[in-house]
């Protein structure tokens, strides 16, 4: 059989047998529960650009697949897979006007849409160049910007670190789109009274990111052009005698996959190897060529005339059944 219908068959076993699990990660023979820091989390990079001020907004999920907004135009977000997404925007704090003028996705699975994988690699702080700092270091690959021929590659490097009065959730309770829009128009009053100043002075930028666990460290390219986008992330749960994350409450949704998600991966792969299997002994033994290499392939060609005539008898036995036999009195 060609090699082509293998990959094709295997492909969604091969896709997630390269995801990060949260709940599950082992490292050097010490197990570590992160599922706590799932959800999407937001850390800035602001920049003073005369006469804009530059809000880079990076979105991160651990765990699973950045979700669509609604609301906002699929060109303002980063694509369907992505884990993490930088969207830079641009506000005048003289007319108040503010863009959109970059999407980067960062890291992510882009195997389906575009053949890049996010690769995952998770290592011990204590194995790399960290050597003091308990925690792990997550890499997360996959993204492209631009995306094209000549765009860059991008990967995030998050450093988890051990704090054990941290779970790694705080300073993320605060609407921060509200947080947002209030620094920086405060600034709109100033910038007018300022605007006919020969001297241009940089604007004390608002902190955006106050109090929170997960801290911006840089994000510009490195070895071989790509772009790299480092984080720090506090957390209990990147100690190595950490407790397990809490679990879920009963009316939230689980993160985890159920029974009837692996009961039908498990059915989607035997059926594959079932099928395989019977091309190559009909393709060997019988030399079968077409559709004649698939298993039962008789069958199925004659499914459409099955079907039809259970339809029909069906059909029948209704016509019959409505209108019962005898003699009506005279």
């Amino acid at each position: 059989m060609p090699n082509r219908w293998l990959c094709l068959l295997l492909l969604p076993a091969c896709i997630s047998a390269v995801t990060l699990d949260c709940k599950h990660i082992r490292i050097d023979k010490k197990d570590f529960d992160l599922s706590a820091l799932g959800g999407p989390k937001t850390i800035h990079q602001q920049r003073w650009l005369p006469p804009s001020i530059s809000n880079t907004t990076f979105t991160i999920d651990l765990c699973n697949p950045l979700k669509k907004l609604k609301g906002i135009d699929s060109k303002e977000q980063c694509p369907s897979g992505t884990r993490v997404c930088g969207i830079e925007e641009r506000y005048n704090p003289i007319d108040g006007v503010k863009e959109v003028t970059e999407v980067r996705p960062i890291a992510g699975e882009f195997s389906t849409s575009h053949g890049r994988a996010m690769d995952p690699e998770v290592t011990r702080l204590k194995e790399s160049s960290n050597a003091d700092q308990e925690g792990l270091r997550i890499e997360l690959r996959g993204g492209k910007f631009p995306e094209t021929r000549q765009g860059d590659l991008q990967k995030a490097i998050i450093e988890l670190h051990c704090d054990a009065e941290l779970t790694g959730n705080e300073g993320f309770e605060d609407d921060e789109a509200a947080v947002n829009v209030a620094g920086y128009g405060s600034m709109s009053k100033r910038a007018k009274d300022d605007k006919d100043d020969e001297e241009e002075d940089e604007p004390e930028l608002p902190d955006l990111d106050k109090g929170k666990s997960l801290q911006f460290v840089s994000y510009k390219n490195e070895k071989d052009d790509v772009g790299v986008l480092r984080l720090t992330w506090k957390t209990k749960y990147a100690c190595e005698n950490a407790e397990k994350a809490p679990a879920k409450e009963p009316g939230n949704k689980s993160s985890g996959w159920g029974f009837f998600t692996w009961f039908f991966i498990v059915s989607f792969l035997l059926i594959a190897a079932y099928i395989i299997f019977g091309s190559w002994l009909n393709y060997t033994r019988y030399g079968a060529r077409g559709m004649d290499l698939i298993p039962h392939s008789d069958m199925i060609r004659d499914l459409p005339y099955i079907a039809k005539e259970w339809v029909g008898g069906v059909a029948d036995r209704m016509k019959s059944g409505g209108s019962r036999g005898g003699y009506s009195a005279v």
